[in-house]
């Protein structure tokens, strides 16, 4: 393969838009039609409503916004626009057959504009777009598995996490062990081609010493919770997280596998108030976005308004060849992994498995940095800078490379456990 290195712009964007779309068709090449069509979880599109929109979005970006061509399927607008219809009301779709031929068209235009598109001024939104299908890839990832768990076929959550193949041998479980990050200023956030406008701008912050597990919390430790009773204990919760956990009857991880197999394996489809109640459960506490952020710092990933904007793209033209640092992401093992499974990924820091496997919540809520400017549009994300998301940080194994770095941010509601999502826990 030609070296990353010597690329050019247009070359780069289009091996990632052809990975990305590659990944997005693979997911769904054998789902039946109610799987595509029906909602897995009230709060979630239907996925071949996801199908749609990743077209939808390609075609008013790209070929609307920058192209200036009209409407392709101006029918479309009002299905397959974020704005368009209460996700209640977009189970009214068509077949697979017609989602991956409506993708085909508006991507074979796309391609066509890129050749004598002035790419040196429009990368910014070109790489927001390849990112956007990636997330909603990993939407589509954990909609197909709520889906398995509404059909009671949970067996096959555990045979996909297996694989057909053993893990090693887990007689050693991993301990808690914490680091010590030292007081003092780092460059959080983004400046680089790819950042999106929540990571913008680079900024300096200072912090106080504090101590951060090397690792996520695994099922093992997690286990000791549910032994205790910590579901029934309310002192270990807050008032918002007792007052949901009583409603919806949680009594274990929504993903929970009561298996050996997975006791160094990171819990996941957790909550934020069930990680919150963990910590406390344990005298510890869940980190700050900034503390997070700056335990994961990489000497090749870590973003800063010194590193070149061209940088960064030939970090994200790498795609799958980075995968050697990044550990288990992009359906590379189409599992979670034991937490210890990539020693490479250790950061500067001394912490383990903080790109890829689980999303990771922090104590943060999700709000814009000093100087935040919207882009490309106002509600991408100042609609959700309403203090009540959370900040996640660090990926899934289903994440794309083009959307795993230590600046990335995502958000949810507090009480969402659907995604692939787990936690490491901090001390001052």
């Amino acid at each position: 393969m030609k070296s990353v290195l010597t690329l050019s712009p247009k070359k780069a964007i289009s091996q990632a838009l052809a990975k990305c779309r590659e990944q997005t068709l693979k997911l769904v090449a054998r789902i039946n039609h109610h799987t595509l069509t029906q909602q897995s979880h009230p709060n979630f599109s239907p996925i071949g409503w996801h199908l749609g929109h990743i077209a939808f979005t390609e075609a008013y970006w790209i070929l609307e916004q920058l192209a200036g061509f009209p409407p392709l399927y101006p029918e479309y607008h009002k299905l397959f626009a974020a704005d368009g219809l209460p996700k209640a009301e977009r189970q009214n779709l068509p077949n697979l057959e017609v989602l991956e031929d409506y993708l085909a068209v508006v991507r074979a235009k796309t391609l066509d504009y890129l050749k004598i598109a002035p790419i040196e001024t429009q990368q910014r939104l070109w790489w927001w777009l390849i990112q956007h299908e990636s997330q909603h890839s990993e939407t589509i990832a954990f909609i197909e598995q709520l889906h398995r768990l509404s059909s009671q076929e949970q067996a096959l959550i555990k045979d996909r996490r297996s694989n057909g193949k053993k893990d090693r041998d887990i007689s050693a479980l991993i301990k808690a062990t914490m680091v010590e990050i030292p007081a003092g200023e780092f460059m959080m956030g983004s400046n680089a081609i790819e950042a999106q406008d929540n990571e913008r701008p680079a900024h300096t912050i200072h912090l106080d010493a504090y101590s951060i597990d090397a690792y996520p919390v695994t099922c093992g430790q997690y286990q000791q919770f549910m032994i205790a009773e910590g579901y029934q204990k309310p002192q270990y919760w807050s008032k918002q997280g007792w007052q949901w956990r009583q409603q919806k009857s949680i009594i274990q991880p929504l993903y929970w596998v009561d298996a050996p197999r997975y006791q160094n394996h990171p819990v996941y489809g957790v909550s934020y108030y069930e990680a919150e109640a963990y910590a406390n459960f344990i005298g510890k506490r869940l980190p700050t976005e900034a503390e997070w952020e700056k335990a994961a710092q990489f000497k090749i990933l870590h973003h800063s308004d010194r590193v070149k904007a061209d940088e960064g793209q030939k970090r994200l033209e790498e795609g799958e060849s980075s995968s050697s640092f990044l550990g288990n992401h992009n359906h590379l093992v189409g599992h979670t992994t034991p937490v210890d499974a990539y020693p490479q990924t250790q950061t500067i820091w001394g912490c383990y498995d903080m790109l890829g496997n689980v999303w990771e919540w922090t104590n943060s809520w999700f709000a814009g940095y000093a100087g935040f400017s919207s882009y490309p549009y106002k509600g991408y994300s100042e609609l959700y800078f309403d203090n009540q998301h959370r900040v996640l940080k660090g990926g899934s194994y289903v994440t794309s490379p083009y959307a795993l770095r230590n600046s990335f941010r995502n958000w949810y509601h507090p009480w969402v456990r659907e995604i692939f999502v787990g936690f490491r826990c901090a001390k001052d």
